[in-house]
């Protein structure tokens, strides 16, 4: 996917992220994550976008920059949101792609890196408001966007919180409608080791299967068609982000 396709997908996202969490109101609770209400799910996703812009422009890449708070109440929250959100995409639009920044967990961090990580960081939480809301939309991530965040959660984010697991074995994950496969290899005490493969059909002790949407919803926890085969608690023992 192009830089320009990430970026559409975080203004979208958070369009009918903010429509479903003003629908829901800021005390409605939020299924996906126990004890949190929408307001909690708006402000976190707030302070995600404010540090985010920060981080973008911030001259020091070796540690977080100081980012303000989101407010505390409501209606401030909503209007202080739209303006760091707006702030945020106007500096991926207008920065160079390449510009080294600082991001967690010792990875690599540019401009580039940030638009696909808050792609899929709104986009999953757009589910969440939806959730809260009442409506178990099951919309359908374009196949592509849905790979592109499968790809992202198992291969460029962090999995060494997976270092304390005593699983062993492996998880083929199947996105069919995207045509993309990855093979998840587990030994206890070490960080899982995982790669794409062009071989669905190739052995796994589990097997996560459906849609690119469906696979992409269950590896981030959130309510999924996709069918889990084999041994089901190597899938369970997945972190969580």
């Amino acid at each position: 996917m192009e830089h320009a396709d990430f970026v559409n997908h975080v203004r979208e996202q958070a369009v009918a992220l903010r429509e479903a969490a003003v629908a829901a109101g800021p005390d409605a609770k939020v299924p996906p994550c126990p004890g949190w209400t929408v307001f909690d799910l708006v402000r976190h996703i707030a302070n995600v976008h404010s540090r985010t812009a920060e981080v973008l422009v911030a001259q020091d890449i070796t540690a977080p920059p100081q980012f303000a708070r989101a407010p505390k109440q409501w209606d401030e929250l909503l209007v202080w949101w739209d303006d760091v959100a707006a702030t945020m995409l106007d500096r991926f639009v207008e920065l160079d792609l390449d510009k080294p920044t600082w991001m967690f967990a010792s990875m690599p961090g540019s401009v580039r890196v940030w638009a696909r990580r808050q792609a899929h960081e709104t986009a999953i939480h757009r589910v969440d408001a939806d959730l809260a809301h009442g409506v178990d939309s099951r919309l359908i991530f374009d196949p592509q966007f849905a790979a592109d965040g499968v790809d992202e959660r198992l291969i460029a984010l962090p999995l060494g919180n997976f270092s304390s697991s005593t699983a062993s074995g492996t998880v083929l994950f199947h996105a069919a409608d995207a045509g993309r496969a990855w093979t998840m290899t587990l030994r206890p005490g070490q960080t899982p080791e995982v790669t794409p493969t062009a071989d669905p059909a190739l052995h796994a002790d589990a097997v996560v299967a459906g849609t690119a949407d469906a696979v992409y919803r269950a590896i981030w926890n959130r309510p999924s068609t996709a069918v889990v085969t084999g041994e089901r608690e190597l899938f369970d023992a997945l972190p969580s982000i």
